[in-house]
């Protein structure tokens, strides 16, 4: 069954993460792309405030739209969990009445996904200065998850971010890790992960959720769909989804 997800994404770092997650999730899926104006790029509040305002995200709708989404997921972490839990999901609610179409977020993708994968601890291993970090541990917080560790690296820019490859990938996941953790997040879609999760996981011995793997997966729940691929993780090795947004 053909089916459309459009992804909202701030600048350019990882978005060849998504042409990658299209092939390797097949089953008739697409899943075009649209750069929103990333204005700063800083891990900073206010830049990332300014980052997922209305009207940056509302600016790429109508060309996700006549690429044929059904869809449309805002495919950033920071600058949606920075509005805090309320105001993400005014975000969200914002976008969709723009669209016209069912519409969330990473960070929703996350707090989704976790539930998902029945963890009840997870490690927050984060790119972001640790206040920004920290504001995803509250988001996380609010959505029901008890987080055992959250760890920052200092990282402002998500150019930077987008030039690390697996061995930075690694050390990010090992030593944001915790052993009380069910579950490791990577909260960055700056981050390129879709190569490299069955690595991460294998080095970690339990799952990780990265920011470009969950919100794929995130459309695909928006459109009822589960598809399988274990080298996308344990996430996408059957895992049930459910089907309560919030």
């Amino acid at each position: 069954m053909a089916s459309t997800v459009g992804f909202l994404y701030p600048g350019h770092s990882a978005e060849d993460d998504y042409p990658r997650l299209e092939t390797l999730l097949g089953n008739g899926l697409s899943l075009p792309l649209v750069h929103t104006d990333i204005g700063e790029d800083a891990h900073r509040v206010d830049a990332l405030l300014e980052m997922g305002s209305a009207a940056r995200l509302a600016a790429g709708v109508a060309e996700l739209k006549a690429r044929g989404a059904e869809a449309v997921v805002w495919a950033c972490t920071s600058a949606s969990f920075v509005f805090g839990w309320e105001g993400a999901h005014e975000q969200v609610r914002e976008l969709s009445a723009t669209a016209g179409l069912p519409a969330s977020s990473t960070s929703f993708a996350f707090a989704h996904a976790v539930r998902a994968l029945g963890a009840e601890r997870v490690a927050i291993a984060a790119t972001y200065p640790d206040d920004v970090a920290e504001c995803f541990r509250a988001f996380l917080k609010s959505a029901g998850t008890d987080v055992v560790s959250t760890r920052g690296s200092g990282i402002i820019t998500a150019a930077e971010v987008g030039t690390w490859g697996l061995d930075e990938v690694l050390l990010l996941a090992r030593t944001g890790d915790h052993p009380d953790a069910e579950a490791v997040l990577l909260p960055d879609t700056a981050l390129h992960t879709a190569a490299h999760l069955p690595d991460v996981e294998a080095a970690l011995g339990k799952p990780v959720l990265t920011a470009n793997q969950v919100t794929a997966w995130e459309g695909l729940r928006l459109l009822d769909r589960t598809v399988v691929c274990p080298a996308l993780g344990t996430l996408f090795a059957g895992a049930s989804v459910p089907s309560a947004v919030g």
